[in-house]
């Protein structure tokens, strides 16, 4: 069964989630990927205000294609996400409730997710075009010199994802491959 979840999150919307939930989300999210990670975080370390406030806020790691002429959006696939590793506990840490992205993200992440109550969501690779479907408005809200990797503010509705990571420590990408290694054993009988 499909949740249907909304931006901004709250705890509870968080602490329902489970790593393996299918889930459409709709709201307003951002978008960031490396360039503007590093600003980010470097804003929080001067004590700079930032361009939107994170509590409760969703980051999807994109640098979306030009939109053609009628739509908010080009293409919009999600981009490897381990790269942001060392500046997503920062941004968590500073109110950032969910990231989505491609690819599991890492140890330090998965802590600050579970101390700071967020949550993880994979995007589908490769679903670019079926994703920026889901967007029904866009603009920048800063550092447009990045190009692709400016920060987008975007408004989508029923964005499919899964919970890849929660605020309990579960990560679907390590207890995924678990349960499928244990079901192969238990099939063909090895040890």
């Amino acid at each position: 069964m499909t949740q249907s979840v909304k931006t901004p999150f709250t705890d509870t919307t968080v602490n329902q989630l489970r790593a393996g939930d299918s889930v459409t989300l709709s709201g307003i999210i951002y978008t960031a990927r490396d360039a503007a990670h590093k600003r980010l975080v470097d804003l929080i370390d001067n004590g700079s205000q930032l361009p939107f406030d994170l509590r409760g806020q969703v980051i999807y790691y994109v640098g979306p294609a030009p939109a053609r002429p009628g739509y908010p959006l080009g293409s919009a696939g999600p981009t490897t996400s381990m790269r942001m590793d060392r500046y997503a506990p920062v941004l968590i840490e500073n109110g950032l409730n969910g990231i989505i992205g491609k690819g599991e993200m890492g140890a330090k992440v998965a802590e600050a997710l579970q101390e700071h109550n967020g949550v993880y969501f994979a995007a589908i690779g490769g679903a670019g075009a079926l994703i920026a479907q889901c967007v029904t408005y866009s603009r920048i809200i800063a550092w447009e010199d990045l190009g692709p990797e400016a920060v987008r503010e975007l408004t989508i509705v029923d964005m499919p994802l899964i919970v890849a990571q929660d605020s309990r420590g579960n990560n679907l990408f390590r207890d995924g491959k678990a349960a499928y290694e244990q079901n192969i054993r238990s099939e063909y009988g090895f040890e």
